[in-house]
Parts: structure tokens; C-alpha cells; sequence
């Protein structure tokens, strides 16, 4: 029942059941001839369990409500009698959606500090001291709180919808077993006061977050969807490495020269390790440094085998999986839009049947109503909660009928406003009196003053880095931080001057109109702040800095930070130029707007790191001397310590382990990234067991390939919509598409709406409330 935003200003819900016939709909946007409903309403034909006789108030309520889910994308086949509308709203409401996503961050963030667990400062296996572990009860006090409020959900949402919408739920069924499962291994643990080897809850735990998002819901559903075409791709894949793995073995089998028999030895010995060498190599991680070497030292033909494998393996197939991930969430995505549209309409429409019930039941009147009046409209969308700009727009709308009665299609249109997000105005600029104020007013409004400021902030951050190459070899005793300090002091002076001129010319408001103002100004009063307390730790800048006085940070470290700060303003230029603006809107809408999908994400290195705990906790050891050995190597370089190239423990990835849950996402991470990571998998494999490998692969193709192609899916999506939109834009047009891009624009020709008699039908079928 929830929602979330799938792209920007997006729609996102589950699937209410069939669609219906549209052979007669029309795309999103065109106006259809009206239909009369099929049916009648008439006094006594407006029936809602648990109605009470005479309480008009109650079909405003609900009009309410539906209005509300409309505006959410949520199913309106809930209660409506009074006080399941009064806990619904309640239960919908900003302070019981935080506390319920504060619940499920808290169970979440459990993992941290039960045993084993991360705090500590590192977590490399040489130098990790003891973690603190909390007393037993504590974790599992607060563990049981979660549960307590998950049941109140639960509870809720049961007997909000109802006993049978209910047993059509299987996200409500299976949040039942989730918790009696959790509660019965949590009074496990408390039988064994805590010391129990295994919490299977921890794995259940990404449950609550998943329910919770209808979004990530059908996320589920389009990878089940698109596991069809993925697996022709993946089987094909795995044909490609094991033909090649047979080449492979014959083409570098063992021979009578030793010296020749290099790639056998190292990765074709067997079937196991020449296929985790292919596999690997399909990643490009150990190419060519590894895999390819010992054979192309031998024979330069034999790079026409690895070249092969790559080409069509690497650049074929894989991209070939990117361009079906795509096309499959494309048409996901699509056929969720279309289901949200349902939604929305649907839930106007049943507000529209309520109010004329309300109206009717009003008149007295046995005859069919079709048209509701405009103040009660207005005191309607008044009670709404929605976005004030939207309920603006919507109130005009109304105020311009002038017949003061608003039929059903037209009452649909009004909430066409929710489709639209708000375009910022830019204040009007002050007006001077003085002709020479309003002179250099036109001059520092104008564009050339913004892009004058934009060389300057160029000319410091060349400054900066001239002054980095020519002190990069020097000490710090021989470092000149005061030509440094004085030169950043100089063009500090003139952001703060740019800025009270930007001021003087916009006035406050239309300063702070401007993002990009905001951000500049933020920075400069940030250095500004730094710089006087530069001067007020060391006085007064000259040549000889008195090194006695000594602030929380040094000299060098307060310009430094001073020095990041200038390079990190001069992202200031972004918005002067059109295509970074565009790039930079497309990745502020995937950051605001793609919550659901990081959740998403969240729930897989969830789950996957749980797994690794429970398989290869405490796995890697540290030999004993390792300790010994690494103090003598700081003390003395002559020692001789030496370790295979290449592995694990040659390369020093002692902090990457599955020792505790942050060091097992940081290890997960590393893996997604690909680089190096038959290191991992090949570590694992000598202290463990040869399958753990599957893990490790299973890892990479959820990650790398699934999730990270899904990704690029949506960021091209995006991309592609506002590229084609930015053409015949200027800058500041350009700013505005984040504001005017919605999923239904970006889908208009393909977007169906509903017929008339499909809502008639779906409202017919209302378990709560019977329209005859």
C-alpha cells in the first residue's frame, strides 16, 4: 500500500489484478468523450459498513482519504467507516512513517554491535584489538521493541483492509511468519543467554524494509519477469566458458618441457581452476598481469585464445545483458505506470461517487447525480494533504467554473496538478532610484559578472595547484605557507565582495533564489570564518609565521582545509555550462528519487553479508609470527619476509575479512568493484572450503551484473528523456527540467487511461464500499 518515487517525480505501485479492456481508452493527456456511469445511485443505494444514519460529514471524509491515496498511488480497497478512516489517516501520516522507517533503521543497525562486533578502530587482523560487546538483553531488548511495533503494523494494515483482502495479501501472510519466526529464534538466544552460534533472524531481518516499499516490491517482481531472457543470456555465457575451458585444458595441457608448463601449473591444473580462471577473466580482473602471461611468454599465438574469449565473452555478452536488463525494466516500468494511472483515477473517481452520494443524501433526492458542487470541492481539497502548490493550483481551477458545479470528467482533471511539480520563479530584482545604482545594478546582475567570478575561482584553483607541483618534493620545514595563506586571503576578499554584490543586485531573496548562490555563498562565508581564524591562531600574516603559537590545527592544515574548500567551489561553474547542468540534474533526480532502489541494494549486501558472516567468520588467521615480522619490518626494511605474488597475503588485504558485519560490506563492496577480487574468492577457497567460490560468484553476478546494470538502466532512462529535451534549451530551461520531469511525460505517447467502465467495474468491486 505504500509508495515510492521510482525516477523523478515518478509513480510506483503494485499490480490491483487484471487491467481490463481498453480497446477504447485513449493515450494520457487526450480528452475522451464522457460516459454515463451504467448504473444508479440512489438514496439508499450509497452503502458503507458501519455507516451511521444522517452523518453527511462521513462521505466528506472519505472523499478525503481516496483523494489521499489517489495523490500516494495507494489501493483505496480498505474500511471507510469513520474510525477506520480517522486510524487510517493516523496511520498514514508523516510522524507513524517516520517512526515505523526509524524501527526498521534501528533492527537494520542491530548488526553493528552484536557479536561479532565492529567497534573497533580497524579491521585488519594484525592489528584488531578486542570489540566491545554489548551485555547479553540489551540488543536484544531494543530487538524486541522492533518486534512489538512490527505487530502493531501488522495489526493495522490487517484490520485496515480487511479479512478478505487480507488473504489475497502474500507480503501481510508472510509478514506474519517473518516476526513468529524472529520471536521464536529470539527466545532462543535468551534460553541460551546469548551465547547461541546462530541468529538465523538477522537474514529475516531486510524483510521489514522490503515490505514496507511497494517499490521494492515490484522491483522483485521485474527481475522475476526478466529472469527468463537473463537466463538465455547466462546460459549461453556458461556455454561460452566451458567450451573455452576445454580449449584451454587441451590447448595448455601439462607437456614434457617444464619450462612450458607455466599456464598449466598456474590455472589450467584442473576443471575447477581453469574454469575460476576464465571466469575471472571474463571480469578483466587479472588481465593480462596473470592469466595470460605465463603463455604469452612461451608463444605469441597464444594470445589469440585469451583475445577471443574476451571479445565475445566480455564486449559481447555482457553488454548484450545490459541491453536486456534495459529493454525488461523499460517495459516494467511502463506497465507500472500504467497500473499507478489506475490507481490515481480510480481513487478520484470513487472520491467523485462519495461526494455525490453526499450531495444526494443531502437533497433527499432518488434521482441520478452527475455534478457536485464547487464549495464542496473546495472543502474537500482544502482538508486534503498534498503539496501546497499543487492544492493552489487546484482551488483556481476549481474557482473558474461559473456555474459553480463540476461534473466527473472535469473533476478528474483538476487533479492533472499532481502530475506537475513546481517550476521556481525567481523574485522580482530591487528597484533603485538612483541612476547610478541601478547602473552597476545592470552590471552585476548581468551573465558576464557570474563568468568573470568563474575565472577567478580558475585562476585560484591554478594557483593552488602550481603551488602544490612546485612544494610536492619538498619538506614541510622548506614549504612557504604564507605566499600560500596571503594568496588565498586575497581571493577569499573577492568571493566575499562577489557575494555582497550578487546581494546588492538580486536583493536577499533573489539571491537565495539560486542554488548555485546558496552553494557559493555557503563556501565563501566557510572560508571567510577560516581565514580569520587563521588570523586570530598565528596574527597577523609576514614572511616568518611565529611556529609557538599553535592552534588546534597547524599553519599547513588550516590551509590546506582552506585550499579543498576553494577546489570544491569551483563546482560553481556547473550550471554555466548546459551539458554538465544536464548530467548534474540527471544525477540530483536519481539521488532525491531513487531511495527504493538503494534499498534495494541495501536488502542484497544485507543478506549476502549475514552470509558470509554465518560461513566465514573467523576463517583467515593471521599467522603467529605475522605480528613479530611486521614490527621488524618497520624497524629494519633487511628483513627477509616473503610471500607468493599476488595473493591475499603478499598484497596486505588483511582489513578485508568477514570477521565482523562493516568489515564483510566493505569486502562486498570490493568485490562489486571487481578489481582484484580472485584474491578474495581465492583466499577463501584455501582456508575454507573450494565452494565458497560459489559464494563469491553468486555475489558478483547479483551485484556487478544484475544490480549495477539496473542502475544504468535507469540513469540512461533518465538521461536519454532530458537530453532529447535539452536541444532547443537554454541554461536556465535546462535547470527546469528537473522540476517538469515526471514518468508520465516521459511516457505520454504510451500511457493508456482507464475506460469508464473499468473504474465502474473496480469500484463495483470494493470489498467496503457498495455502489449499487
Amino acid at each position: 500500500m505504500e509508495t515510492d518515487p521510482l525516477l523523478p517525480r515518478s509513480v510506483s505501485s503494485g499490480f490491483e489484478g487484471s487491467s481490463g479492456s481498453r480497446r477504447d481508452s485513449g493515450y494520457y493527456g487526450t480528452t475522451a468523450k464522457p460516459r454515463k456511469l451504467s448504473y444508479s445511485v440512489l438514496e439508499n443505494s450509497c452503502s458503507i459498513e458501519g455507516e451511521f444514519k444522517g452523518d453527511e460529514d462521513l462521505y466528506v471524509q472519505q472523499a478525503i482519504v481516496f483523494i489521499e491515496d489517489a495523490i500516494q498511488y495507494r489501493s483505496i480497497n480498505h474500511r471507510v467507516d469513520s474510525g477506520s478512516l480517522r486510524l487510517y489517516r493516523w496511520y498514514y501520516s508523516k510522524v507513524c512513517q517516520w517512526g515505523l522507517g526509524a524501527t526498521i533503521t534501528v533492527i537494520l543497525a542491530l548488526a553493528f554491535i552484536e557479536k561479532p562486533s565492529s567497534l573497533t578502530v580497524t579491521s585488519d587482523l594484525r592489528y584488531r584489538q578486542p570489540a566491545w560487546e554489548p551485555p547479553c538483553g540489551l540488543t536484544e531488548g531494543i530487538e524486541m521493541v522492533c518486534f512489538v511495533i512490527f505487530m502493531v503494523d501488522l495489526t493495522v494494515k490487517s484490520y485496515l483492509i480487511g479479512w478478505e483482502e487480507f488473504q489475497k495479501n502474500k507480503w501481510l501472510i508472510a509478514y506474519i511468519l517473518v516476526i513468529s519466526m524472529s520471536v521464536v529464534d529470539w527466545t532462543v538466544s535468551i534460553c541460551f543467554c546469548c551465547d547461541e552460534t546462530l541468529r538465523l533472524r538477522r537474514v529475516l531481518r531486510p524483510f521489514f524494509l522490503l515490505q514496507n516499499s511497494s517499490l521494492m516490491k515490484k522491483t522483485l517482481k521485474c527481475i522475476r519477469r526478466t529472469l527468463p531472457e537473463i537466463a538465455s543470456v547466462f546460459l549461453l555465457l556458461g556455454l561460452h566458458l566451458c567450451l573455452f575451458t576445454m580449449f584451454g585444458m587441451l590447448l595448455f595441457a601439462r607437456g614434457k618441457d617444464p619450462n612450458h608448463n607455466g599456464e598449466w601449473e598456474s590455472y589450467f591444473r584442473n576443471l575447477p581452476q581453469s574454469l575460476t580462471s576464465l571466469l575471472v577473466l571474463l571480469t578483466t580482473a587479472n588481465n593480462p598481469d596473470a592469466v595470460m602471461i605465463p603463455a604469452y611468454s612461451v608463444n605469441r599465438g597464444y594470445s589469440i585464445f585469451f583475445i577471443l574469449f574476451c571479445g565475445f565473452g566480455t564486449y559481447f555478452l555482457m553488454n548484450l545483458l545490459t541491453a536486456i536488463i534495459y529493454n525488461q525494466f523499460r517495459g516494467y516500468l511502463m506497465i507500472s505506470i500504467q497500473t499507478s494511472i489506475l490507481r490515481r483515477r480510480l481513487g478520484i473517481r470513487a472520491a467523485f461517487e462519495v461526494l455525490c452520494c453526499q450531495r444526494q443524501s443531502k437533497a433527499g433526492s432518488t434521482q441520478h447525480v452527475e455534478t457536485i458542487p464547487s464549495e464542496l470541492v473546495l472543502q474537500v481539497v482544502r482538508r486534503v494533504q498534498m503539496k501546497t502548490y499543487c492544492r493552489k493550483a487546484i482551488i483556481w481551477r476549481i474557482q473558474q467554473f461559473p456555474d459553480g458545479f463540476i461534473p466527473a470528467e472535469e473533476f478528474q482533471k483538476l487533479f492533472d496538478e499532481l502530475d506537475k511539480d513546481q517550476i521556481k520563479e525567481h523574485p522580482p530584482i530591487p528597484g533603485y532610484s538612483y541612476p547610478i545604482l541601478q547602473k552597476l545594478q545592470s552590471i552585476f546582475s548581468h551573465y558576464c559578472f557570474s563568468l568573470l567570478g568563474n575565472l577567478v575561482a580558475l585562476a585560484n584553483v591554478v594557483c593552488i595547484c602550481t603551488i602544490l607541483v612546485i612544494d610536492s618534493d619538498k619538506a614541510l620545514s622548506e614549504r612557504d605557507d604564507y605566499l600560500l595563506g596571503a594568496m588565498n586571503c586575497v581571493f577569499i576578499v573577492y568571493y566575499l565582495l562577489e557575494m555582497v554584490l550578487k546581494i546588492f543586485a538580486f536583493g536577499w531573496k533573489g539571491y537565495l533564489s539560486y542554488h548555485s548562490n546558496i552553494f557559493d555563498g555557503l563556501l565563501t562565508l566557510s572560508l571567510l570564518a577560516l581565514q580569520i581564524s587563521i588570523f586570530v591562531t598565528y596574527r597577523l600574516p609576514h614572511p616568518k609565521w611565529n611556529p609557538a603559537m599553535r592552534g588546534f590545527l597547524s599553519l599547513w592544515e588550516m590551509v590546506r582545509l582552506a585550499n579543498m574548500l576553494i577546489v570544491f567551489r569551483f563546482l560553481r561553474v556547473i550550471p554555466n555550462i548546459k551539458l554538465m547542468t544536464l548530467v548534474a540534474s540527471t544525477l540530483f533526480d536519481l539521488v532525491k528519487n531513487l531511495r527504493a532502489f538503494a534499498g534495494i541494494l541495501v536488502v542484497v549486501y544485507y543478506v549476502f553479508a549475514v552470509f558470509g558472516l554465518i560461513m566465514f567468520q573467523g576463517a583467515i588467521t593471521v599467522p603467529g609470527n605475522m605480528s613479530v615480522i611486521t614490527d621488524a619490518k618497520v624497524l629494519n626494511s633487511s628483513v627477509n619476509y616473503t610471500e607468493l605474488c599476488g595473493t591475499y597475503e603478499q598484497l596486505g588485504y588483511w582489513p578485508n575479512n568477514f570477521d565482523d558485519f562493516a568489515a564483510t560490506l566493505v569486502l562486498l563492496y570490493n568485490i562489486m568493484v571487481v578489481n582484484n577480487w580472485q584474491v578474495f574468492m581465492e583466499v577463501y577457497a584455501r582456508y575454507s572450503s573450494p565452494w565458497s567460490k560459489l559464494y563469491f560468484v553468486a555475489w558478483w553476478l547479483t551485484s556487478s551484473v544484475m544490480w549495477v546494470n539496473l542502475f544504468v538502466a535507469l540513469i540512461l532512462e533518465n538521461f536519454i528523456y532530458k537530453w532529447d529535451r535539452s536541444h532547443q534549451c537554454s541554461i536556465a530551461e535546462v535547470e527546469q527540467t528537473g522540476y517538469e520531469t515526471t514518468v508520465q511525460l516521459m511516457f505520454r505517447e504510451h500511457i493508456q487511461e482507464p475506460t469508464e467502465e473499468e473504474l465502474v467495474s473496480r469500484l463495483h468491486q470494493h470489498p467496503h464500499l457498495h455502489l449499487m
